[in-house]
């Protein structure tokens, strides 16, 4: 008989008893030592979050002095600072948005090689900046010369400017013609008023109203 009651399903299984104060959940609220780990796991985000931002900001800021490789530099500071003054002035070929001192193109550094190399040779800045102009054209200049070969890269920017706005104008105008009342069915004048929105007149047909000023034949 005994065995027998120690077979049937006890009373008191599948019941949920209400949880005491202080545990995980409940009345009580959290238990502290989840709180602990809540915070601590923020925290955790928050530095992994300032590691990576600082991480992407060296790296945006140490990105011109990476791109000088250290068998480029020249051994006397002051004609090395001249180098890096010259080539801050002039653009990449390549990227076209970018002086040779920030490029990491293979002719943004020949470029830098050539300048160096003037310096050494004596050229002042002046001198090593009209070489390579001469070579290359007023294209090479981050900041050309105002003059009438040089009005068109002095007001591209402007004009790239004025298209860019009146490419947005043109696609709101189109966005907001009118649609035809002839175009809406029944049901969606329905659905308009529905919402609120007053749906458009409906366009007359052609036959009405055409002879409301004409005079009728006798």
């Amino acid at each position: 008989m005994a065995r027998n009651l120690s077979l049937l399903p006890s009373p008191t299984r599948g019941r949920r008893w209400p949880r005491e104060a202080g545990s995980d959940e409940g009345p009580a609220g959290p238990h502290p030592t989840r709180l602990r780990r809540a915070t601590l796991s923020r925290k955790r985000e928050r530095g992994i979050a300032h590691i990576v931002s600082a991480f992407l900001l060296s790296t945006a800021l140490l990105s011109p002095a990476l791109a000088v490789e250290p068998s480029e530099k020249l051994a006397d500071p002051k004609l090395e600072a001249r180098a890096r003054a010259i080539a801050s002035e002039l653009r990449c070929l390549v990227c076209q948005n970018q002086s040779i001192d920030d490029s990491d193109a293979p002719l943004a550094k020949d470029l830098r090689v050539i300048v160096r190399e003037r310096l050494k040779d004596g050229a002042s800045d002046a001198e090593v900046r009209d070489y390579v102009v001469a070579r290359y054209g007023d294209f090479m200049l981050l900041r050309p010369p105002v003059k009438r070969e040089t009005l068109l890269l002095w007001a591209a920017p402007a004009l790239a400017l004025i298209g860019g706005v009146w490419a947005i104008f043109a696609a709101v105008r189109r966005g907001r013609r009118r649609i035809d009342p002839a175009m809406l069915t029944a049901e969606e004048r329905a659905q308009l008023q529905a919402l609120g929105v007053e749906p458009p007149p409906s366009r007359s047909d052609p036959g009405e109203g055409s002879g409301k000023g004409d005079a009728q034949p006798s």
